[in-house]
């Protein structure tokens, strides 16, 4: 378990003498971490930390992951100076990097091609996956309709109903959408059924975990094939003389942070932050803070130990942000220990934060931040003023906020939105677009 990739060797990932690899041990981070699953589940997840393995090393592989990466992922994504965001927030020079610009609105791409791939090179047929925001389901759902796999997305009722234009699109592609309503309808409950899911059909098919969390080896799987950005950030930065002060992503299971992270993890600088929902408040069932909130404590869960909102019998309890990709109720192993072991510095972020780094960025550099990247960019708002002048704050964009437009349009512009929606129901309800669109597609 603690044989590095020959791509991605000790050596390859610091500038440091001491670079540690960032693999877990055995399937633990410290404390944190492990496979934890009924039998059903042990030969394939055994089956798969094999077969990662196997095509780490193989040449092919790689080589044909590189050139999806560049075709059609659209890798390497641009390293971003903000000038006007730099000047307005004082201190620090801003740079963005820029993952929404890749195939798909989202760095979720990055680990659901990576996944799918490996998926094919074992013979399997069918790919199913949870989504939360819809960006993994989506990422997940073209990766498919690409390699010719059969696609099923497993997302919670609430986030179906509040991500339809995702929704949307990943039917384009092919996928099937299998709405959950058990629980509390949203991504915990998603990660539930894609799990069972796979616990029957483990032969035939592939699941695309989204997120570096789960059961060993998925935490390792996610974190390699999301390392990309980090190592494309810490290029770009050499090439362009940039001095790190702070990275800034934002953690919901933790798949852009630690992937932006992953080759600073063993060095002393620069600052690594994390910014987690803080949702509408402190109280219990209104944020998603794993790190930093009071309902937070050790748990196991879906496979996995970490931290998670619990209730005194180790429940599950309501988590609330305005961004679906950011109210899990649990985060990564590997970020957990790092935070732990105070590595990774989190912060918790208010909705209305958020959307403030929303509207600020896309008004002054012309760049649209989804929901959970907003977090992200409210964090460095708050710091940029702590880093010298002569240094900068990375935030990494994770993903676009065309996706957020039904969340965003009713707290920024609400009459206009509701005369939009009044129109658009008259319009369907007259019927006539409905009966010429169907007549397009015979």
């Amino acid at each position: 378990a603690n044989t590095r990739p020959r791509h991605i060797q000790e050596s390859d990932m610091s500038t440091g003498t001491n670079a540690k690899s960032t693999a877990s041990d055995q399937g633990f981070f410290a404390q944190y971490g492990g496979k934890y699953v009924a039998e059903v589940l042990r030969r394939p997840l055994d089956e798969l930390e094999a077969a990662f393995r196997e095509a780490m090393e193989d040449k092919a592989f790689l080589d044909e992951l590189d050139i999806i990466r560049r075709d059609y992922i659209g890798r390497e994504t641009p390293l971003y100076f903000a000038p006007t965001a730099t000047r307005l927030l004082g201190g620090a020079q801003i740079y963005i990097k820029l993952e929404g610009l890749a195939n798909t609105g989202a760095h979720k791409i990055n680990n659901a091609i990576g996944q799918c791939l490996l998926a094919k090179r074992m013979g399997k047929k069918r790919i199913i996956a949870e989504t939360g925001a819809g960006q993994h389901g989506l990422a997940t759902a073209a990766a498919c309709a690409k390699l010719g796999l059969d696609c099923t997305i497993y997302m919670g009722e609430v986030d179906v109903r509040r991500q339809q234009p995702n929704v949307a699109a990943m039917e384009l592609y092919g996928a099937k959408v299998q709405a959950v309503t058990s629980g509390s309808r949203t991504l915990k409950d998603a990660v539930n059924e894609a799990m069972r899911d796979w616990a029957a059909h483990p032969d035939s098919t592939h699941y695309v975990l989204g997120s570096a969390l789960g059961p060993a080896p998925f935490p390792d799987i996610v974190r390699e094939f999301q390392s990309v950005i980090g190592r494309e950030v810490k290029k770009q930065c050499a090439e362009r003389g940039i001095k790190i002060g702070a990275m800034v992503a934002c953690v919901g299971g933790g798949s852009n942070s630690i992937g932006f992270f992953e080759p600073f993890i063993n060095e002393q600088e620069p600052r690594l932050i994390g910014a987690e929902a803080g949702g509408i408040g402190p109280g219990v069932g209104e944020n998603a803070s794993r790190m930093t909130g009071e309902a937070a404590r050790d748990g196991i869960m879906q496979g996995y130990k970490s931290r998670f909102l619990l209730d005194e019998d180790g429940q599950a309890l309501p988590t609330r942000s305005i961004s679906a990709g950011l109210d899990y109720c649990g985060i990564g192993p590997q970020l957990a220990a790092l935070g732990r072991s105070g590595r990774v510095e989190f912060t918790s972020i208010l909705d209305k934060d958020a959307l403030e780094a929303v509207s600020f960025f896309a008004k002054n550099e012309g760049i649209l931040f989804a929901l959970e990247s907003a977090h992200a960019g409210a964090a460095a708002m708050k710091i940029a003023k702590e880093i010298p002048s002569d240094q900068a704050v990375i935030i990494n964009m994770s993903g676009r906020g065309d996706k957020d437009v039904f969340i965003t349009s009713p707290v920024f512009r609400p009459a206009e939105w509701l005369d939009f929606l009044h129109a658009e129901i008259e319009r369907l309800e007259g019927g006539k677009d409905i009966h010429d669109a169907k007549s397009m597609q015979k």
